[in-house]
């Protein structure tokens, strides 16, 4: 499954990376390094996908659901936390577009990919990006009234 899911998103990282993107998202993308090959989402031991369930079917009637992107962004904030917490390591990944993932998944077109979670130990050659070890002082984000 993990191979599978890999050499789907690989195929839409190459559409990306292609052009697909644009060239103010691939620029920003530059000094992070990364590109269509995705290796990790068959080295990591365990793949999680997340989905938002956009809306629901209650006797054959579709029922909407409220606030979905702020409950899944906090659910899998917690998630990542936890996952943390327990001495793992995850990344988030975001191919565009993610649609192939219901059909793998064998989810309903009332669920919207949001993100896959490799999760795992840390690769002994592991490093962060050195742009993504630049943070905005406090005073940048955070008002107090």
């Amino acid at each position: 499954m993990k191979a599978r899911i890999r050499e789907a998103a690989e195929e839409e990282e190459r559409a990306f990376y292609a052009g697909g993107g644009g060239d103010a998202w691939l620029a920003a993308l530059e000094p992070v390094g990364t590109g269509p090959e995705k290796p990790h989402l068959t080295i990591a031991p365990w793949l999680i996908v997340v989905f938002a369930q956009r809306y629901g079917l209650r006797e054959g009637e579709r029922h909407k659901h409220y606030y979905v992107p702020e409950s899944v962004g906090i659910a899998c904030g917690m998630l990542i936390a936890a996952i943390h917490h327990a001495g793992l390591v995850t990344l988030t990944h975001t191919p565009n577009p993610m649609k192939f993932l219901n059909g793998l998944c064998g989810r309903s077109e009332s669920e919207k990919p949001v993100m896959i979670l490799p999760v795992g130990l840390p690769s002994d050659d592991a490093r962060v990006p050195a742009m993504a070890k630049v943070k905005k002082p406090l005073n940048e984000i955070l008002s107090v009234f």
